[in-house]
């Protein structure tokens, strides 16, 4: 098994009024020159947590961080206009959370992160800030899944 010190959050960064599969998903990555899905999890907005890459398997996600981390990926990330937002449904925002807990159980050392907390620090003053981000993806602060009341989707 490798090292893990990263687990990273993305956003397929797709309307959230629109379907995008996992095939979808792989077949973009694999027109992209990938040898498949980037990510390791891919969330849909019904909550199914799908496996695209094994785990031992270095992900295609983050230029210089994959292979010490794992990709978590959820359906959305834009608003019905194509605009970057937080579409999380109440079903990913739980199975977010269930999964990101069950991989810091395995994998205690880990820091959890959004794909844009991996952009340079321009200004270098320790702090990845709005301006400096490369991508807004995941479109919300990764770190609140930890922080936020645990969602209950089945009694909304």
């Amino acid at each position: 098994m490798r090292f893990i010190n990263l687990i990273v959050v993305h956003c397929s960064a797709t309307r959230c009024d629109r379907c995008y599969t996992e095939h979808d998903l792989t077949t973009d990555h694999l027109r992209r020159g990938f040898s498949g899905a980037g990510y390791h999890y891919y969330i849909r907005m019904n909550g199914d947590i799908v496996s695209l890459r094994p785990v031992e398997t270095p992900g295609a996600h983050a230029r210089g961080h994959n292979s010490h981390s794992i990709a978590l990926c959820y359906e959305g990330g834009l608003d019905e206009h194509g605009r970057p937002a937080d579409t999380r449904t109440p079903f990913q925002k739980h199975s977010l959370r269930v999964l990101v807990m069950t991989l810091l159980r395995d994998y205690p050392a880990a820091r959890l992160c959004g794909h844009r907390d991996l952009s340079p620090d321009l200004n270098h003053n320790g702090e990845i800030e709005p301006e400096e981000w490369i991508k807004q993806c995941p479109c919300f602060d990764a770190k609140t899944i930890l922080t936020e009341p645990p969602p209950n989707p089945g009694y909304l």
